[in-house]
């Protein structure tokens, strides 16, 4: 296989994969609606200066809004992720990934190219969200703008990994919906995405453990870090390895030799 065909093939699902998202209008607003309540509605009930100096990126006291303007464009990463991996559970039933799967490049590539698309999509939704948020005095150094670009490619691979791992254990549409929310409400909550962790501490130090072994909370802070020209090197490494970890479990997961998906249709 040459270069230009492996170069075809990302350009093929990438397209599908903004076709599709621009064909379902519904998912586009529901992405975006989501933080936006969060942030016009529950922020504007809290809206007080937190001292969190503690924090390198900021060395003076922001607005809350500013605090968890980071953790919702984490957490549009996180339902875009399980919306593309809803897909590949929707392509399987009707057969369409099938045909994506016996083609002649490799299946980690096919998978990886899935993974880009999807985070492509996604990060695109987040830039629109900041722009919102911009107009709520939410105003990071333009320079932040650009230096965020790897937080949320990192971040949201990370999770549309998880994603694709957990597609690759269910069967059915209806089973998948169910799960996400088990997975995405628990990884929401149990982060730095609404409270810095230092506060978490100070009110449980079992929550705040969670917290710390909590992938999601990684991805919130290297984001949050990075928006404002900083780099959080332990949240690199953490989502840098959860990454590999779940992109492992997925190739394992969609591999039919020994994948959950052989071992399911066996039963």
């Amino acid at each position: 296989m040459k270069p230009v065909q492996y170069l075809r093939c990302l350009q093929g699902i990438l397209v599908r994969e903004v076709l599709r998202f621009v064909h379902q209008r519904e998912r586009f607003f529901g992405a975006l609606v989501r933080p936006l309540v969060w942030l016009f509605i529950f922020a504007a009930g809290f809206r007080s200066v937190l001292g969190i100096s503690i924090i390198p990126p900021y060395q003076t006291y922001i607005l809350y809004e500013e605090y968890i303007v980071p953790g919702l464009a984490t957490m549009i990463l996180l339902f875009s992720g399980m919306q593309s991996s809803l897909s590949m559970v929707y392509d399987r039933e009707m057969g369409s990934m099938r045909m994506l799967m016996v083609s002649p490049f490799p299946r980690w590539y096919l998978l990886f190219c899935k993974l880009i698309a999807g985070s492509l999509v996604s990060i695109a939704q987040v830039y629109l969200f900041l722009g919102i948020a911009w107009f709520w005095e939410v105003e990071p150094p333009l320079f932040g703008y650009l230096l965020v670009f790897p937080a949320l490619l990192l971040a949201s691979l990370m999770l549309g990994a998880l994603g694709l791992l957990l597609s690759s254990a269910i069967k059915q549409l209806e089973n998948f919906a169910g799960v996400m929310n088990f997975v995405i409400f628990p990884m929401f909550f149990a982060s730095s995405a609404l409270y810095p962790l230092w506060r978490i501490r100070d009110s449980s130090v079992i929550l705040y453990e969670i917290c710390r072994f909590n992938p999601f909370t990684h991805a919130v802070e290297l984001i949050r870090f990075s928006l404002y020209g900083e780099i959080n090197w332990t949240a690199l490494f953490v989502v840098v390895g959860s990454l590999l970890l779940f992109m492992a479990g997925a190739l394992v997961g969609y591999d039919p030799a020994r994948g959950l998906m052989t071992r399911k249709q066996g039963g």
